[in-house]
């Protein structure tokens, strides 16, 4: 069976809104496989910052965030602070090697931060989301502190980055790239068949700049 995979790290609250949308992938015929990811590693790679970092786009990341929810019937609620350190979910979610479980794990994950507002940085809380996700919160929390496995998510992220991946959420199917909870519409048209032409995004691409930004603060053209 084809597979999307899907990277993911809690600091996003679109990671949270596109858990919502595995049933309607997999049900496109696809096996969908999550995959732990830090996304500040990511933005170091690529030379960007987080839309939350950005003081003008900080309040309509989550104003929007929260405008999707509503159209979903969700309540967004929100972490007690923001950005918050995501590394213990993550390692935690490298651990569990089970595709449905993960699947689980993650989502709950999600609707903890997101929707239940707790702080998943917290070992008593991640001990309960595994709880309710039907897995060993003790033994889970023990394999984060492994070395194995906190190199087994920075060599995912790497692969990540190195695949071209700099946001989350992102959809992988057939090494075409999907960024964000709003493109799984996108995504199910590939599944479905539906393409672009390749050749003629090439041929844009090759197209060479017409102008250059200047890489210090702009002044307003001189009428």
């Amino acid at each position: 069976m084809e597979t999307v995979r899907f990277y993911f790290d809690p600091i996003s609250p679109f990671f949270w809104l596109a858990t919502k949308q595995i049933g309607r992938i997999e049900a496109a015929g696809v096996q969908v496989e999550m995959q732990p990811v830090l996304f500040a590693a990511m933005l170091t790679a690529h030379g960007l910052v987080g839309p939350a970092e950005v003081p003008a786009k900080r309040e309509l990341t989550f104003r929007d965030a929260m405008r999707l929810a509503d159209a979903q019937g969700l309540t967004f609620v929100g972490p007690p602070g923001h950005p918050f350190n995501p590394l213990l979910p993550l390692r935690m979610s490298i651990a569990v090697t089970n595709r449905e479980a993960r699947i689980r794990f993650a989502t709950e994950i999600a609707a903890t931060t997101w929707e239940r507002g707790e702080d998943v940085s917290n070992p008593d809380v991640m001990r309960e989301v595994a709880r309710r996700a039907d897995l060993d919160g003790d033994a889970l929390l023990a394999a984060a502190s492994e070395p194995q496995v906190k190199q087994a998510l920075a060599l995912a992220t790497e692969a990540a980055i190195q695949g071209g991946i700099f946001g989350v959420p992102s959809f992988v199917y057939q090494g075409e790239l999907f960024w964000g909870a709003d493109r799984v519409d996108s995504l199910l048209r590939r599944i479905a068949g539906h393409r672009i032409d390749e050749a003629r995004l090439q041929d844009f691409l090759a197209r060479p700049p017409l102008a250059q930004r200047a890489k210090s603060a702009p002044t307003l053209p001189q009428q």
